[in-house]
Order: C-alpha cells, then sequence, then structure tokens
C-alpha cells in the first residue's frame, strides 16, 4: 500500500524529485481508492515535499524489445513512503479511507474477438494483465475463476446480463463479489460492458470504449474501485474548513517569527496567516484552514511545535514553538 513504481528517464536528481511526486500520487490513491487524489485542494503542496516522506528507494532497469527487434532499457524508480506519514497527510487533507483488509473480488470475463465468446480463466492472466495491475494501482487485486467446464459454459450468462446466474456460480470463491465484464468488437475499436455485485447485489454499472482492448479491459478496474470506495471508505473526520485563531508562545525574536510563519506557509492545511495581536503570551494568528483543527494539528509536526495546554477562560489553542 504506501509503495509504488514510477518510469523515470534517468537517476538524475531532479527526476528523481519528480518520481517521487508521482510516486506518492499514486500511494495516496491506493490508501483512499479516489483516482483524483492528486488533483484534491493541498494534495499538490504535499507532492512537491514528497522526498521528506520516502522512507527507502531504489531503481530497476527492465529491459525489452522494440518493433525494430533492437533492445530497450527503462529505469523504473521503487519507492516505499514512510506509513504514518503518509497517513498523517492523509487524515489531514480529509482524504477518505479505504480500509484493509481490502476484498479480491473474482474477475469474470467474456471475450469475443469475431470467433466467439471465451472465458478468460486462470491459466490465461496474461491476457487481463492490464485490468490486473490496473486493479492493484487501484490498490486492492482481482481473482480469476478456475475455468471448469461450468465455469466456461458461463459465458451465455455474460453474454446476456445475468449476474445472478455468474454469481451462483462464483459462490465458492470468496468473498462474494463479483466483476463481470464482456469484452467485443465496436467501431473499429473495442468496447466493454461491466457490472460489480457484491453478495448479489449489483453495485454499479458501465461501459468503456477504446481503441485499445488492454485500456477498454483495464477502465473496468476503475469502475470497480469506485464501486468499492463509495460502498466501504470511511471520510477522516478534520472539521470544517474555514479561519481559526492560534496563539503561538515562545516567539523573542525575529527569527522566531520568521522560522514560525516559513513552518506554518509550508502546511498544505493553511491556506493564509493573519497577524491578529502580539501579547506578553505569544503571537496571535488567524489561520485560514483548508479543514478543521484536528487537520492543523495532524501536520503541524512536534519538531517545530508543540500544542500546550489551553486554559479554559481562553478557548484558543496553543502552540509553543521547538527551540
Amino acid at each position: 500500500m504506501y509503495e509504488a513504481e514510477v518510469a523515470v528517464k534517468g537517476q538524475q536528481e531532479a527526476e528523481r524529485r519528480t518520481g517521487f511526486a508521482r510516486a506518492l500520487a499514486q500511494v495516496l490513491g491506493k490508501i483512499s481508492g479516489d483516482r483524483a487524489a492528486a488533483s484534491r485542494p493541498g494534495v499538490s503542496q504535499e507532492l512537491r515535499r514528497a522526498e521528506s516522506y520516502v522512507e527507502h528507494y531504489d531503481y530497476r532497469q527492465d529491459e525489452g524489445v522494440a518493433a525494430s527487434g533492437a533492445p530497450t532499457f527503462q529505469t523504473t524508480l521503487v519507492v516505499r513512503f514512510d506509513e504514518e506519514a503518509v497517513e498523517a497527510v492523509a487524515s489531514a487533507l480529509g482524504l477518505p479511507v479505504w480500509p484493509e483488509p481490502r476484498p479480491k473480488p473474482v474477475l469474470w470475463l467474456a471475450i469475443d474477438d469475431g470467433n466467439g465468446a471465451r472465458l478468460v480463466n486462470l491459466n490465461q492472466n496474461n491476457v487481463v494483465r492490464s485490468i490486473l495491475d490496473r486493479a492493484r494501482q487501484r490498490g486492492y487485486q482481482l481473482g480469476l475463476p478456475r475455468g471448469s467446464a461450468a465455469e466456461q459454459a458461463a459465458v451465455g450468462a455474460i453474454w446476456r446480463g445475468d449476474s445472478a446466474a455468474v454469481a451462483r456460480l462464483s459462490a465458492r470463491y470468496r468473498p462474494p463479489m463479483q466483476l463481470i465484464g464482456k469484452l467485443y468488437r465496436h467501431q473499429g475499436g473495442w468496447k466493454a460492458d461491466w457490472a460489480f455485485v457484491d453478495d448479489g447485489r449489483v453495485l454499479s454499472q458501465w461501459s468503456s470504449e477504446d481503441g485499445n482492448a488492454r485500456l477498454a479491459m483495464a477502465a473496468g478496474a476503475d469502475g470497480a474501485a469506485d464501486a468499492l470506495v463509495k460502498r466501504y471508505a470511511r471520510t477522516v473526520e478534520t472539521g470544517p474548513a474555514g479561519r481559526y485563531r492560534v496563539l503561538f508562545a515562545g516567539i523573542d525574536s525575529s527569527d522566531d517569527f520568521v522560522r514560525l510563519t516559513g513552518h506554518l506557509q509550508g502546511l498544505s492545511v493553511v491556506r493564509a496567516i493573519t497577524p491578529v495581536r502580539a501579547t506578553a503570551d505569544g503571537l496571535e494568528l488567524e489561520l485560514e484552514l483548508l479543514t478543521g483543527l484536528s487537520g492543523f494539528r495532524r501536520l503541524a509536526g512536534e519538531d517545530v511545535l508543540i500544542e500546550v495546554e489551553t486554559p479554559l477562560d481562553t478557548g484558543t489553542p496553543i502552540f509553543r514553538l521547538v527551540r
């Protein structure tokens, strides 16, 4: 869940930083199940700081063959992120959390390339590699039926959209979830019709089209992930966005002020900072927060700011600048 692989052009520092950002976007997508996680408010700022969340990284060279027959080489950056740090970011930004363990639905896919529909079974997993890989990118896995004679006969049920018949055949597998699809040629390309079934109930139905059969297949994994997230993901309570007054203690010099404001400006949950007043107790600021104070607390950073006990008569949270 906290690892990602991205293709890079080389091992230069700038290319590695860009790779870290793309890898973190993948991980946040897997944790939340949200295919648009990278475009959520505040996430882009954290992606620019992705290097600070890296626990370990390495490179892998993958060899291939070009259409001309010449050998090709692709450098892949393999990144492992710090679990606690990434979870703190996801929680602070209010990303939904898709809890583990994740289910492994069975993929019942019939393909008709013009020579009659056939069921893809466990021994033919390379045929559906694109959808299996896409499911892993979305944070879950798909299984395949073993391909018994009875299961091969399920092609008819798949083609006529009889999800109940497929669900009965799939009863031997756990969990009782099925991604049912039929892929066929359509207007010079490929079209797939999908249904996602959970315990006999159809949660979602959709279609995907593409000139490339692999891409038309991969869209099935996206639709299943969206259905699973909608049903099982939970939203982290961070409090409402808005303006909050916070008192910062331990500000004894202009250097302290510069250090504090620089740190706050670097927090993705902080949209704006407005000074309110300076007293003997500290500096009071109004912070415009993307999420509530709980989100701010998760990202405040104990190496820079420590929350101290708030007097009952003020109700204003107090943070002390760490020396």
